[in-house]
């Protein structure tokens, strides 16, 4: 049963690591570095906890999505990002 976790929780963090590609399109190139950094930090943690088959896994992409949503949010608010 866990390695379907492990599986699923994988899968969402490649999808969430598209939203963060694709963050390119709004925000400029040093917040996209940052982005990316960022993604690359979540994505150790996630296998980290994966070899301590930890079911806190699953939270780290809910993590990298709601951190990706909050960013882009101040960035369009606040920075003036803006496609």
């Amino acid at each position: 049963m866990y390695v379907v976790t492990a599986v699923l929780a994988a899968a969402a963090q490649l999808a969430v690591g598209y939203l963060y590609l694709t963050s390119g399109l709004v925000a400029p190139l040093w917040a996209l570095a940052v982005f990316l950094g960022w993604w690359l930090v979540l994505t150790c943690v996630g296998v980290k906890l994966a070899l301590r088959r930890s079911y806190r896994l699953l939270l780290v992409p809910v993590v990298a999505v709601v951190t990706w949503f909050g960013a882009m949010v101040f960035g369009g608010a606040v920075l003036g990002w803006s496609a």
